[in-house]
């Protein structure tokens, strides 16, 4: 019984010191005295009554798996690639007397050109090349659709707006050294968006002096083959430029 009372009052001496001696401990000081005090009451315990204790240490890997590595080389390689065919496939000079303005922002995949003419605005949206490697067989027997098949091109959206008006918007595509209108339609801006507009007949189906007709009010106004030619390279140099970018932006995420 006395042995017993000798236990708990030197217990009880033991636990106030531990807290003491553990408020000094800048390392704990977030945990409350209870908690600093079991654990300087288990190093005492630990060196008084020596155990072994098996130890489970759990290593968590960062590195990336096999296949994102597989991938990361291709993509590197393929941007080697494209790097060495974007030398030769710079974005084209715009050339001496070039009658619009060219709005180009990274990472579109359209530009734009502006351009006022005779109290008109025309807006020009030149969207990325349809490339033809030469590689295709068109059976089309109208020998004329079966050139243009094999011909590389620019899809073109023109629009032709006056003051306070309505404006013209032509569907266009262009081939070398030719330009085919592929629609034509009014566009009311006063009109509510509800409405369904009369889009007119296919261009196709149009008289023909009326169609010869509308190719001339384009090439006055710029949309010509001169134009579309120069337009045509200058794609071409864009679509390779924005081609390494994504791919880059590719192997940045693949990387993070």
């Amino acid at each position: 019984m006395a042995l017993a009372n000798t236990i708990r009052r030197t217990a009880s001496r033991v636990v106030p010191f531990a807290i003491r001696a553990s408020s000094g401990n800048q390392r704990y000081h977030h945990c409350s005295p209870l908690l600093a005090a079991m654990k300087t009451h288990g190093d005492l315990s630990r060196k008084l009554f020596p155990r072994s204790f098996p130890v489970s240490i759990h290593h968590y890997s960062t590195k990336k798996p096999s296949s994102d590595e597989s991938l990361l080389r291709v993509i590197e390689s393929e941007i080697q690639c494209a790097q060495e065919g974007e030398d030769d496939d710079e974005v084209a000079e715009v050339p001496q007397g070039f009658p619009f303005e060219i709005e180009d922002h990274p990472g579109q995949q359209t530009i734009t050109l502006t351009r006022d003419y005779q109290g008109e605005t025309i807006n020009v949206e030149v969207h990325m090349p349809d490339l033809v490697t030469g590689e295709e067989n068109d059976d089309d027997n109208d020998n004329d659709d079966e050139e243009r098949g094999a011909q590389s091109s620019i899809p073109l959206v023109v629009r032709v707006s006056k003051r306070n008006g309505p404006s013209l918007e032509f569907g266009c595509t262009a081939y070398p050294d030719e330009i085919a209108i592929d629609s034509l339609s009014v566009k009311d801006t006063n009109s509510s968006e509800e409405q369904i507009a009369y889009e007119g007949p296919d261009f196709s189906d149009l008289d023909e002096n009326l169609q010869k007709a509308f190719h001339k009010y384009l090439e006055i106004r710029g949309i010509k083959p001169s134009t579309t030619n120069f337009l045509h390279e200058y794609m071409i140099g864009k679509d390779s430029k924005e081609y390494v970018t994504w791919l880059k932006n590719l192997k940045k995420f693949v990387e993070a």
